[in-house]
């Protein structure tokens, strides 16, 4: 399959450069900025693109790749920092001491070139401290703006390409179109990657790498674990054996619903495992939350590890992992930052017993949700906010207790109802309740009270890599904490979370 490789220099836009080059059609994969030239060709992509990143190319410890990359005849495009890399590496002049450029800009473009055909005006979103000053041989200018007189480069003979703009991000209005002229028109590629044919291929793949061995599918009964499970149904049958653990950190009544569910809906056997003890045991005075992420992490390998014995062929646990997961868990794909675990991916023990089958790993929330409509999973599931593996032990700040669990449930139930009576459920990306170990003075029925404060959060997001937070109507606000007050004893006071991703997560831990 043709595909487009995308070489991470530490942007925080490099996750979203992929998925948007997937929206098109067109398969793209990251890797780190420094991958051999052997490794690179073995790929044999139809495209590069090097990401953007926070340093300077002048930087000692600036980021480069192997030099021989441009005399390969492979297409590249080179965004912001690699637009940068391009001009150094072939003998052009970067000005470190430019002035810094953050925002909006209005593209203006000089000449007609096959990257920008179709765009006469466009606006764009800026964000560099260095800027180009001299082209490097063989190339010409493209494009510009007001504050950048060098805002797009080409050398047709080689097809390079360079923006010093971000395409990837939704501020620039044409950038969807960039990115399609580059890989269509560009680089020639002709294929189109599909939610079908990802079907299709991970089929196939999992059925060659379990061969006649039986799989445990992790069935946290969220978006992501259900697809998966109705995927490895797909591909392997009966020897899929799904298990689902109850925390006792899940929503209200959770794990009886789920039962309910696949049995009815999916007609599948789903074991459970009542493991609420062994969690809230384990993670009995724990605070930190990366320390509750590890704990929480290495009780569910446990009790898989228990439940794998029951089936001798069960070689392998599935998991639904998703690519942010994975990036925001370990630098495995370039240098990005470390953020925090995740469940999936940093409390895994060296040695669990079951080796993994991660289908989703490279995916984006949004292309699970397209995988399950395609394999049949009705929309008001698919459709579901994303829950937390951790569960409310992430969402409960501090100490976890039976007392916070059972408050934090109530008031969460209460914040889904209103907003899906609202008629605001769909617009929202994920909403929730946080619990947080702080009391308050409150005054009800002319009694002092001293409480816990809950905070209500909801954002908007396409992938969970960047996020809004939702302006949600004041009238809804008032029916929600009035309701929370007023039916459960334990908050006597509700908050609203405005913050967006960056500068904050969307979970609080």
């Amino acid at each position: 399959m043709q595909k487009i490789i995308i070489l991470d220099f530490g942007s925080q836009y490099t996750q979203i450069i992929a998925r948007k080059v997937r929206e098109i059609g067109v398969y793209a994969e990251i890797y780190p900025y420094n991958i051999s030239r052997d490794v690179l060709l073995q790929l044999a992509p139809a495209g590069i693109i090097l990401s953007g990143g926070p340093n300077s190319v002048y930087g000692d410890n600036a980021p480069h790749p192997f030099p021989e990359i441009f005399q390969l005849g492979i297409p590249i495009l080179g965004i912001c920092y690699g637009l940068q890399l391009i001009a150094i590496l072939n003998d052009g002049v970067v000005d470190k001491s430019a002035a810094r450029e953050y925002g909006r800009a209005n593209l203006i473009i000089d000449k007609p070139n096959l990257l920008l055909d179709g765009i006469s005006s466009s606006q764009v979103w800026m964000s560099h401290g260095d800027s180009l000053k001299s082209l490097p041989a063989g190339f010409e200018i493209i494009a510009h703006t007001d504050n950048s007189p060098i805002a797009a480069i080409q050398n047709a003979n080689q097809n390079i390409f360079g923006v010093q703009f971000h395409p990837e991000v939704h501020h620039t209005e044409d950038g969807k179109t960039i990115l399609e002229n580059f890989a269509r028109r560009i680089c020639g590629i002709k294929t189109n990657w599909t939610t079908h044919s990802f079907i299709d291929n991970a089929i196939n793949t999992i059925r060659e790498q379990v061969g006649d061995d039986e799989v445990i599918c992790a069935l946290s009964g969220g978006v992501d674990s259900t697809v998966l499970a109705v995927l490895l149904l797909n591909a392997i049958g009966d020897k899929l054996h799904c298990i689902h653990i109850d925390t006792g950190l899940m929503r209200q009544n959770e794990s009886t619903k789920l039962m309910e569910l696949f049995d009815i809906h999916f007609k599948m056997s789903v074991e459970l495992i009542n493991g609420s003890d062994i969690f809230l045991e384990r993670l009995d005075g724990v605070t930190d939350p990366e320390q509750k992420r590890k704990i929480i992490g290495k009780s569910f390998i446990d009790l898989f590890d228990i439940g794998a014995k029951r089936f001798n062929n069960a070689k392998w646990l599935a998991q639904g992992t998703l690519y942010p997961d994975v990036i925001e868990s370990v630098s495995v794909k370039g240098p990005s930052v470390v953020i925090k675990s995740h469940h999936n991916v940093g409390g895994l023990p060296e040695i669990m017993g079951l080796k993994l089958v991660e289908p989703f790993r490279e995916l984006f929330k949004d292309e699970v949700r397209a995988v399950g409509r395609e394999l049949g999973v009705p929309d008001w599931f698919v459709n579901r906010h994303p829950f937390p593996g951790p569960g409310l032990a992430i969402r409960i700040l501090g100490e976890i207790t039976p007392e916070r669990i059972d408050i934090l449930q109530k008031a969460d139930t209460i914040y889904i109802e209103e907003i899906k009576k609202a008629g605001l459920y769909d617009d929202i990306w994920q909403a929730f309740a946080v619990l947080l170990p702080i009391k308050s003075v409150g005054v009800m029925g002319d009694e002092r009270t001293y409480e816990s404060t809950c905070v209500l959060r909801a954002v908007t997001s396409v992938d969970g890599m960047t996020a809004d937070w939702f302006p949600m109507p004041y009238d809804v606000l008032a029916n929600i904490s009035s309701r929370i007050i007023n039916e459960i004893r334990g908050i006597n006071r509700v908050v609203y979370d405005i913050t967006s991703k960056p500068p904050g997560t969307i979970e609080w831990e």
